[in-house]
């Protein structure tokens, strides 16, 4: 029997667990030495406002999570980027990413945004079918540039 799922806008509370399935999703990534932000800057930040997220919650188990922002597209105008997107491997194959993807989806219409803009890695077969399967544009000429400090 498939778990009762409830998806839900994440709270404070919730802060400490997105931050754990962020690490589990580098780890996931090979990239865990990259992870500087600590879970004091997540809770600040959550605190001012710069990101947002939804929680799959099963039996009072946070096991997979959105994290999105508000940022402008000078070519379409408002966009919601989506960070972070994980269900904890244990829980994966029950629906709960299709369920988290398509409330991030429904927020980002509810807010009159015109796009809604991810990043997804070149090696994640299984991250690029699911994207696929649900009629998402993936951009191949785009190159990513950043600068860290």
């Amino acid at each position: 029997m498939p778990p009762k799922i409830e998806i839900r806008a994440a709270q404070l509370r919730d802060v400490p667990h997105m931050h754990a399935l962020m690490y589990e999703l580098a780890v996931y990534e090979n990239a865990p030495e990259a992870v500087a932000a600590t879970v004091e800057e997540y809770e600040t930040d959550f605190s001012n406002g710069l990101f947002e997220g939804f929680v799959a919650e099963v039996d009072g188990k946070i096991v997979g999570m959105t994290l999105y922002f508000m940022m402008y597209s000078s070519w379409k105008g408002k966009m919601l980027y989506l960070d972070d997107f994980v269900v904890t491997e244990d829980y994966r194959r029950f629906g709960i990413g299709q369920m988290l993807y398509d409330t991030f989806l429904a927020e980002a219409q509810k807010r009159g945004c015109r796009l809604a803009k991810w990043q997804v890695l070149d090696w994640n077969d299984p991250a690029i079918r699911f994207y696929e399967k649900n009629n998402a544009e993936i951009e191949k000429g785009w190159w990513n540039v950043k600068k860290i400090f």
